[in-house]
C-alpha cells in the first residue's frame, strides 16, 4: 500500500514526489511516457528562476534524478482509471492494481491538432508537434511554423539556425509570445512572418509537400514546405483517470488553492488544473502545495 499514489511525471508531478518522499511517505510516480512532461522538448529553459540557460532534458534529468534519489518508485505504464474503496484507492494500469492512500493527479496536457485533413497520415512525414525534437530532420529545408504564443516564438528561432527558409504563420496580426523573440525573428532574413492567415490544406500524397493558407479577406496562398510545425496550444489529458473528477468548460481539472479536487484525498497540480498561467515555475508550486497538502491529511 502507498501513501501517494502521482499520476504523471511532470515538473508538477515530480516535485510533488519529492517533497513526498521527503516526508518519509511511501510514494509511486506512474508515467506513461517518459519523465519530463512537455518541457523535455524544449531546447533552453530561460524563465525558471535560479536556472538560466538550461535544456529542458537536463532540468528534467535532474528532477527525475532528485525523485528517485529520495525513494519515490516509478512505474513506466499508463494509469487507466482509479476505483474508490473504503479508506483507500487503487488505480489500475493494463497489468497492475495498485493500492494507496491518496491520488496526485498531474497528468498534464496534450497537443493541440489542427483536426485537418492527412494531418494524422502526415505526423513523421512532414507534421511535427516537437521543433527540438525533429528539427533536424529538416536541416537546410523550408519549413513552417503555426501559432502566436511563446511555444511557436522559440521554435521558430531555433529553426532559423538550421533550416533554409523558415515561415512564421499566426492567425492574428499580434502575437501572444515573448515580444524580444520576435524581435529577434524579425531581425532574421529567413524568417518570413504571416499573419492574419490560418492553415486550410495539407498538401502532399505520402508526406507533407506543402501548406495553403488562407487569409482574413478570404485570399490563398501555397507554401512549399518539408515539415510544418504545429504549435497552437494545448489541450488537458481527457480520459477515465477524470472521469469522476469536477473539470471546467475545457476540461480542466477544479481544485482550491491546497490542490483538493471534488473526491477527499485525491489532489490535482499542473498544467491540467485549472488556472490562469501554466509555467514550470506555477507547475513546481502546484506539486509542493499538492504534496504538502496530501502529508498533512495523512498524518
Amino acid at each position: 500500500m502507498y501513501d501517494i499514489v502521482i499520476i504523471g511525471a511532470g515538473t508538477a508531478g515530480l516535485t510533488a514526489g519529492i517533497y513526498a518522499a521527503r516526508s518519509n511517505k511511501k510514494v509511486l510516480i506512474i508515467e506513461a511516457s517518459s519523465f519530463g512532461g512537455q518541457i523535455i522538448n524544449s531546447n533552453k529553459i530561460d524563465n525558471y528562476p535560479g536556472l538560466y540557460h538550461i535544456s529542458g532534458f537536463d532540468y528534467s534529468k535532474k528532477l527525475y534524478d532528485q525523485a528517485i534519489s529520495l525513494g519515490c518508485d516509478y512505474l513506466n505504464k499508463k494509469a487507466l482509471e482509479f476505483n474508490k474503496l473504503d479508506n483507500y484507492f487503487e488505480v489500475n494500469t493494463i497489468d497492475d492494481v495498485i493500492k494507496t492512500k491518496s491520488i496526485i493527479l498531474a497528468v498534464g496536457v496534450t497537443n493541440r491538432k489542427l483536426n485537418l485533413e492527412n494531418e494524422d497520415k502526415f505526423i513523421g512525414k512532414g507534421i511535427s508537434y516537437c521543433a527540438t525534437c525533429d528539427g533536424n530532420f529538416f536541416r537546410n529545408k523550408d519549413v513552417a511554423v503555426i501559432g502566436g504564443g511563446n511555444t511557436a516564438l522559440d521554435d521558430a528561432l531555433y529553426l532559423s539556425d538550421i533550416c533554409n527558409k523558415v515561415y512564421l504563420v499566426h492567425r492574428r496580426d499580434s502575437f501572444r509570445g515573448s515580444s524580444s523573440t520576435l524581435d529577434k525573428l524579425r531581425e532574421k532574413d529567413n524568417v518570413s512572418i504571416i499573419v492574419n492567415s490560418t492553415v486550410n490544406e495539407l498538401i502532399g500524397e505520402d508526406k507533407l509537400d506543402g501548406i495553403s493558407l488562407i487569409d482574413n479577406l478570404g485570399n490563398n496562398k501555397i507554401i512549399n514546405v518539408s515539415c510544418l510545425f504545429v504549435a497552437i496550444g494545448q489541450i488537458p489529458e481527457n480520459n477515465n483517470l477524470l472521469k469522476d473528477i469536477n473539470v471546467d468548460n475545457n476540461g480542466y481539472i477544479i481544485t482550491d488553492d491546497e490542490m483538493h479536487t471534488n473526491i477527499s484525498h485525491i489532489y490535482a497540480s499542473g498544467d491540467i488544473r485549472s488556472k490562469n498561467l501554466r509555467q514550470l515555475v506555477t507547475a513546481s508550486s502546484d506539486g509542493a502545495i499538492a504534496a504538502v497538502t496530501a502529508i498533512k491529511e495523512l498524518n
